[in-house]
């Protein structure tokens, strides 16, 4: 390389440089805007479609969930109070499996795409406290894979109704996820052994 060949050189790195700071800057302000957003839910769910068993297929980290290395499932019931029982499994890195019981409450009756989780004790659930957002942000029409949520995008959940769902499908959800202002970049694939 020449003297003269140089400045030129160094003149195209750093519009290369700018170019990528210029990039780097866009995607921040792509994902402050989605956050700023109001985080919409599906128009309706119908919660005889949506009970039964579900296959968690990816989450990001929650603190209640660090005990679970595999096979995480959660099962919703109607309960004889109109409110949705949840009961929610999955296995240790030892093997043992780990259960919590709780309760849904449904916010914004008729749609139901809005719900409050409690895991109080059931002598308490009643009172408005502890209550976790579990917000549908994303469900297919059959009922068959569906993105949890909560306003403040801190967590999230892939559901499936099968432990093996298409890859393709999973991150169908999960770059829906990111299109609404939520970082994946410690999102957990769970691991399911069950057939």
């Amino acid at each position: 390389m020449t003297t003269n060949n140089l400045p030129k050189a160094s003149y195209k790195l750093a519009k290369i440089a700018i170019g990528g700071a210029v990039l780097i800057g866009l995607g921040v302000a792509t994902m402050a805007y989605a956050q700023a957003k109001p985080l919409a839910t599906v128009e309706k769910v119908e919660l005889d479609k949506y009970l039964g068993v579900w296959y968690e297929v990816a989450r990001k980290p929650m603190y209640f969930q660090n005990k679970c290395a595999r096979d995480v499932s959660a099962t919703y019931t109607l309960n004889e109070n109109g409110n949705i029982a949840v009961d929610n499994r999955c296995y240790t890195q030892d093997g043992k499996l780990t259960q919590s019981i709780g309760e849904a409450f449904v916010q914004n009756e008729p749609f139901n795409s809005k719900l409050k989780v409690s895991f109080l004790p059931e002598a308490v659930r009643w009172l408005p406290v502890g209550r976790g957002d579990y917000w549908v942000l994303k469900l297919d029409e059959d009922y068959q894979t569906v993105l949890i949520g909560e306003p403040r995008r801190k967590y999230l959940w892939v559901l499936s109704r099968t432990p093996h769902p298409e890859q393709t499908v999973i991150n169908e959800y999960l770059e829906y996820a990111k299109s609404v202002g939520y970082d994946l970049s410690d999102v957990i694939r769970t691991k399911q052994t069950t057939k």
